[in-house]
């Protein structure tokens, strides 16, 4: 049986590799044998050593000139590997022709793009379905001090969440530790933190006492690099530890935070990816069933929402960028916190996040969510926070709708209203759209029959346009609109036959008023 904490994925494939990375970063010249090609390891060429037999290792031609590259692609297909990626002007030369004949892929890097950040992009993509994950290595690290120590083991971050345990048999439990395995999160209790709280101010591996009847004695340390605690090793003392216990857990420790750092930089680098793969997602220009592959989402069919979330301060604030990148800290906590596994990305100073949801249930959560988001962001950023939420889509191929569904909402939210969905604010949302379309359109800007009624009252000091479209608010009813202007109905029929003579307004056909209506509110008189 498979060990709980670890999980196989199938190899990575060029299609995969292309999807992740987009297509500025790595492009395909040619690929003959398609891009469902798998591929494993990513290589970089040393011309003082022979060329390795890698079966589907992809190779990064460092040192060697796009229009000199034939020869080692030829000698990389002998070899087994499935790409070769050159650097700039690869179409212009005979590497293509030589990928073609020797069945292998060609891809392409820009000529200003460094080799390591290449390498270490390509790597990322190629080992995800293949290399040991750092949860894989923490359980190993566990296991080999729980056997060196002579107890069981766990490691757990600064927020003690268990990150992984041992499981060597015939090594004592209690109760703590049971709970904390079921859980992955350590009990809470006052007695705890005071341990956590001594733990942490200590330089050395502590013997910390039982905490009740039910549990037993520890031996913990805490796990830093560079200053920075990084999280915390603890071993269950049953009174049987190894004489030099003290010593293999501080051995330990380091090995963790080697470790930890890793798992830091492999994350921050999946975030990224990921963030840029949601970017074009958003835009449209990625293929949604691998998009969704990788962010996560199974085959991309199942209903998905956009929310946007952005800083209501005025963007011209010299702090803008800075508070941007918080509110991106904060939208993705939450959101990781709730979905686990999950994309944000931050576009032009506004935060988007794709929220799954199954079933009605799943999407009523979106709005509390981001209520909560909008509020917790709003204390700690001390500047109020707006956040739109785009129609729930059915799949990831209609993500677009739901961005653009968002964009509109943030558009229509102010102080007393800081969420929406867009079902909220439908009738708003319309108008801007129909605003959108008309653009310059002159029969309803500069030559419609609203700005003919502004301009009348501008030379002749009259109210018509005020007083037409508190009638036209008011449903036409002369005695609702005499109200909303605190005036007396008599006052308003005159004015509206005015307006109607001098004018030439026809407000006896519903046409008329509708496009009326229409003109005043996308010239942004009154409020939808």
């Amino acid at each position: 049986m498979d060990s709980p904490h670890l999980s196989h994925h199938p190899a990575p494939t060029l299609s995969d590799l292309l999807d992740v990375l987009g297509g500025s970063s790595v492009r395909a010249i040619v690929a003959p044998a398609g891009l469902a090609v798998s591929v494993g390891e990513v290589l970089l060429y040393d011309a003082e050593a022979p060329l390795p037999q890698a079966p589907g290792a992809v190779l990064l031609a460092v040192g060697v000139r796009a229009e000199a590259a034939a020869p080692l692609v030829h000698a990389a297909a002998d070899a087994g590997m499935a790409a070769v990626v050159v650097r700039g002007g690869a179409e212009r030369h005979h590497p293509v022709a030589a990928a073609e004949r020797a069945g292998i892929a060609l891809l392409a890097v820009d000529d200003d793009a460094a080799w390591h950040r290449v390498h270490l992009l390509l790597s990322s993509a190629a080992g995800a379905g293949t290399a040991p994950t750092a949860s894989g290595d923490l359980f190993a690290l566990a296991d080999a001090i729980a056997a060196a120590v002579g107890g069981a083991t766990a490691v757990e971050d600064p927020r003690q969440r268990i990150l992984a345990y041992s499981t060597v048999p015939g090594q004592i439990v209690d109760e703590d530790r049971r709970q904390g395995i079921l859980g992955l999160q350590v009990p809470d209790s006052p007695e705890n933190a005071e341990q956590y709280r001594t733990l942490f101010a200590a330089k050395a591996p502590l013997r910390l006492p039982a905490l009740d009847a039910e549990n037993l004695p520890r031996l913990a340390v805490a796990v830093r690099a560079g200053g920075e605690t990084l999280g915390s090793l603890w071993v269950v003392d049953e009174g049987t530890l190894a004489a030099d216990a003290e010593r293999a857990l501080t051995q330990g420790a380091s090995t963790a935070a080697l470790l930890l750092l890793r798992a830091r930089a492999a994350q921050e680098l999946a975030r990224h990816l990921g963030g840029d793969l949601l970017r074009r997602v958003l835009d449209g220009t990625a293929d949604a069933a691998g998009a969704a592959h990788r962010l996560g989402l199974g085959a991309g069919t199942d209903p998905v929402r956009v929310a946007a979330f952005a800083p209501a301060g005025p963007s011209a604030a010299p702090d803008v960028e800075r508070t941007a990148l918080r509110l991106l800290d904060l939208v993705r906590l939450q959101c990781e916190a709730r979905y686990g596994r999950h994309a944000c990305v931050l576009v032009d100073g506004v935060v988007y996040a794709l929220l799954p949801a199954t079933g009605e249930r799943g999407a009523a959560r979106h709005k509390r969510l981001a209520q909560d988001i909008v509020e917790r962001a709003g204390h700690a950023l001390r500047v109020p926070v707006r956040a739109g939420l785009g129609v729930l889509v059915p799949g990831l191929a209609r993500a677009t709708d739901s961005r653009d569904d968002a964009d509109l909402v943030l558009r229509c939210l102010d102080e007393e209203r800081p969420v929406a969905v867009v079902d909220d604010v439908r009738a708003r949302v319309t108008l801007l759209r129909l605003d959108e379309l008309v653009g310059a359109r002159r029969e309803l800007t500069s030559d419609g029959t609203w700005v003919r009624v502004l301009a009348y009252d501008a030379a002749h000091g009259t109210e018509y346009a005020r007083t037409v479209l508190a009638w036209l608010d008011a449903g036409c009813d002369m005695a609702g609109a005499a109200k909303n202007l605190a005036v007396h109905p008599n006052t308003c029929r005159y004015r509206l036959r005015q307006a109607r003579e001098q004018v030439g307004l026809d407000l006896d056909d519903p046409d008329e008023r509708l496009v009326l209506w229409l003109e005043a509110r996308l010239a942004g008189a009154g409020s939808a």
